[in-house]
């Protein structure tokens, strides 16, 4: 059984799920958001890294799924969630996690297939997708979502032959994201 921790990154809410993957089944173990307070920058990441450094050491996941940055409405917005981001992935490599990355679109695919999906369907997939009662909050949803496109493309690896593994490799084809 491996635990998967998704994340998804912002400067102002930082969702985050967990989930165990064994075979092709998926349980949910926690999710949530990290509310970030109004403030310096520098401050609110230092939240995001304690807060997953907290979430690492309680629940030990061995692998991370963080969703890529995207082009935001601004510069600004976007240099801010790449730093949100960059405090999530250093949590994650300093407890010694694999981190896989993936695209917004990569993740919405994986999980409702379609790379075009609304914020409700993702919520309405994760909730149908790990047997939950209700749907979670937006930014949880996202973090779980990450995990789940993380489980998936770990599926399909182990599922491959080894020379065909091997071949795809060789040509490059290999990497830690799955096709959008």
């Amino acid at each position: 059984m491996t635990i998967i921790l998704g994340i998804d990154p912002g400067s102002q809410r930082t969702g985050f799920g967990l989930i165990s993957a064994e075979g092709g089944r998926h349980r949910y173990v926690t999710s949530g958001v990290i509310r970030l307070p109004k403030g310096p920058l520098p401050e609110r990441l230092n939240i995001i890294f304690r807060s997953l450094n907290t979430i690492i050491d309680e629940y030990r996941p061995s692998e991370a799924a963080v969703e890529e940055v995207f082009m935001a409405k601004s510069a600004g917005s976007a240099l801010k969630l790449g730093q949100a981001r960059g405090a999530a992935v250093v949590a994650c490599v300093g407890a010694d996690l694999a981190v896989a990355e993936y695209t917004a679109r990569q993740i919405k695919k994986a999980v409702v297939g379609t790379g075009a999906a609304s914020k409700e369907q993702i919520q309405h997939m994760v909730k149908v997708l790990l047997k939950l009662s209700a749907s979670p909050q937006e930014d949880a949803a996202d973090a779980l979502a990450a995990a789940i496109c993380h489980a998936h493309a770990r599926e399909g690896l182990n599922n491959m032959s080894e020379p065909m593994l091997a071949a795809r490799m060789r040509r490059g084809r290999l990497s830690n994201k799955v096709s959008s």
